[in-house]
C-alpha cells in the first residue's frame, strides 16, 4: 500500500492506494487524516461503479474532492490495482487535484 501525501494529491488528507493482492472486493482507495493512521481512522472508498464510502465515514465535501481526484487519476489507480504498473510508475503518473 502506498500513501500519498496532500502535497502530492492536492487533497486535505492522505490517500492510500494498493494492489488487488487477492482481496475479494473491487478496486478501492483508503483515506486517513495523516500518514500514521490506525485502521480505525481510515475510510475505505470504492471507485466502481461510482465513488462511494464502503467503510468508515467521510464528510461530503471531502468525498467530492476525492471523487474529482479519482476521476482525473482513474486509469492510473486501476493499473496499479491490477499490478500493471509499480509504485514508482503510479506516483509519477498520478496528478494532483486541479
Amino acid at each position: 500500500m502506498a500513501n500519498l501525501f496532500p502535497r502530492h494529491t492536492g487533497l486535505p488528507f492522505v490517500v492510500w492506494i494498493s494492489y488487488k493482492a487477492g482481496v475479494q472486493h473491487d478496486v478501492r482507495v483508503k483515506v486517513s487524516p495523516g500518514p500514521k493512521a490506525l485502521p480505525s481512522e481510515m475510510t475505505a472508498v470504492a471507485i466502481r461503479p461510482r465513488v462511494h464510502v464502503v467503510e468508515g465515514k467521510m464528510k461530503g465535501s471531502d468525498l467530492a474532492l476525492l471523487t474529482k481526484w479519482i476521476d482525473q487519476n482513474y486509469d492510473v489507480i486501476l493499473k496499479y490495482w491490477e499490478g500493471e504498473i509499480d509504485t514508482h510508475d503510479a506516483i509519477d503518473d498520478l496528478k494532483p487535484l486541479l
